[in-house]
């Protein structure tokens, strides 16, 4: 084959050289490169050699996790690095396949741990081009990104088609990727590369934990980098098959990817609480359907108010308040709110001993609205609770008060069944230390001196027992029919019992 010597390709081929030198540079980082290898006999020395000069010039280690496999890998791997002198060559072998997802966390580890900036993740199989690792960890020098992840869609080296995917695999790819796109609202041009660059930094923000040891690691990671903000970014990679052996059986590969996908929008709904993903449910979310209790207490709040919401969680709830131009001052057990900059100021206590400490840091300050959103049935005594509300409720203002209904519908099939089982969340909640109907909750704050002006009941909250959006039509007419099966039956079918009461003026 004769090489071209002319002006034009020499110049091509140093600009190729300096582009190349461009991307390379590590900018001062710390680069690693992942290589996940299993029966990668035939297949890692080449990988090894295709990583262009420029690359081996700049990462500083190289990293060769061998999954427990059966022919020479690892002999091949240790050989390589002692006969060609490969310093920045690292081989670690594991006594037990960990499976694709577990050797990727195990290499992620020691990355973490020896303090690196970025890891890059290449097969061991020669599936994806070594020549291009520079295009991958570029972005995330210059602060474009996050994590980046090749695609083999973007038409920039000819598609995947030409580069030989098989037909089949395009489809299932495309199908899996539209779908996990419309599932999650992400806009990827494809979900199922493992060619990818992390930085180490959104890495050490994500639980690896529980996280599947599969295949469909690759989509988890994913979804938690996107649930979590992360900046992602594709670019091109070539497309290549050759006689590689593939380990991946298709169809349930397909079947873990949905599966995952669905049970991560499950967890973030607080239908069910998965736990590769169990970081994100939420135990009391926000019902954001018509004639929830969230949906009247927005409504009953009001604007221009000073509110105190007792028993305020996370401020999910207080910043919907606070957004209508209320001034929210939130009451808690917890140290610190994850919505802390809604909060006028925030008082951390124990509300089973009543406010009194919270009193005295409130130096005086009375409010407009006190809401008490599904405190009470928490609390072993209540009336103490109450009580104070009064000291810190203005003579015209409103307590806003929700508690479940314990005799619901579901609940006394329950008890007709002889059940009457705890649950993570809902009527029967786990940690509910009492229980309320309609007239025992009114006779409460009766007693305790307030007089309720107003009463309704809540909708059974459909959208979180199917997992669906309260903006679907289909659950926007269950949701309607429901409501008007309630305030006929609301004794029956209230899901919680919603009171609006003001101070008695005896008790002023």
């Amino acid at each position: 084959m004769a090489i071209d010597f002319s002006p034009v390709a020499t110049a091509r081929a140093h600009a190729e050289r300096q582009h190349e030198e461009r991307l390379a540079d590590n900018c001062g980082k710390r680069i690693g490169i992942l290589i996940v290898a299993y029966n990668a006999l035939t297949t890692l020395a080449p990988v090894l050699h295709r990583i262009t000069p420029e690359v081996w010039k700049n990462v500083e280690e190289v990293v060769i996790c061998d999954d427990a496999s059966p022919d020479a890998t690892h002999a091949l791997a240790v050989g390589l690095k002692t006969l060609q002198n490969m310093d920045k060559l690292h081989v670690v072998s594991h006594r037990q396949n960990l499976g694709y997802g577990g050797n990727q966390k195990a290499g992620y580890t020691y990355f973490m741990q020896k303090g690196f900036d970025v890891v890059v993740l290449l097969h061991g199989d020669g599936q994806y081009a070594p020549e291009v690792l520079s295009h991958l960890y570029h972005p995330l020098l210059n602060g474009e990104s996050d994590a980046v992840f090749g695609s083999r869609m973007m038409k920039d080296y000819g598609g995947p088609l030409k580069g030989g995917m098989p037909l089949y695999k395009y489809v299932g790819n495309r199908i899996l990727t539209t779908f996990e796109n419309r599932a999650i609202g992400m806009h990827l041009t494809e979900f199922h590369s493992g060619y990818r660059a992390y930085s180490l930094r959104a890495l050490r923000n994500i639980d690896f934990s529980r996280m599947t040891n599969d295949f469909h690691f690759d989509t988890e990671i994913i979804i938690k980098l996107h649930h979590q903000g992360y900046r992602i970014k594709e670019v091109p990679i070539p497309t290549y098959y050759g006689g590689e052996i593939c380990y991946v059986n298709g169809m349930r590969y397909a079947k873990d990817v949905a599966r995952a996908v669905c049970r991560y929008k499950a967890t973030v709904r607080s239908v069910k609480r998965h736990p590769e993903f169990q970081e994100y449910f939420v135990h009391y979310p926000l019902k954001e359907s018509k004639y929830s209790s969230h949906y009247y207490f927005e409504r009953l709040t009001g604007t221009n108010q000073d509110v105190l919401d007792i028993g305020c969680g996370e401020g999910f709830m207080a910043a919907k308040i606070a957004a209508q131009g209320n001034r929210v001052v939130g009451i808690d057990a917890l140290p610190r709110p994850a919505r802390d900059d809604v909060f006028e100021s925030y008082v951390s206590a124990d509300l089973s001993q009543g406010l009194g400490e919270a009193i005295e840091r409130l130096a005086g300050k009375q409010f407009d609205k006190i809401l008490l959103m599904d405190v009470l049935e928490h609390l072993m005594k209540p009336e103490q609770l109450l009580q104070d509300c009064r000291k810190l409720l203005m003579s015209s203002g409103q307590l806003l008060v929700s508690v479940p209904n314990i005799a619901n519908l579901t609940v006394r099939l329950s008890l007709a069944l002889g059940q009457f089982n705890y649950t993570e969340r809902g009527i029967l909640d786990k940690t509910h230390l009492r229980f309320f109907t309609r007239k025992t909750i009114r006779r409460m704050l009766e007693a305790n001196g307030f007089e309720v002006i107003k009463q309704k009941m809540t909708v059974i909250p459909l959208e979180l027992i199917l997992g669906l959006s309260p903006q679907n039509p289909l659950m926007k007419f269950m949701t309607s029919t429901l409501a008007f099966a309630t305030a006929l039956l609301p004794g029956l079918l209230g899901y919680q019992t919603m009171l609006v009461a003001r101070t008695k003026p005896s008790s002023r």
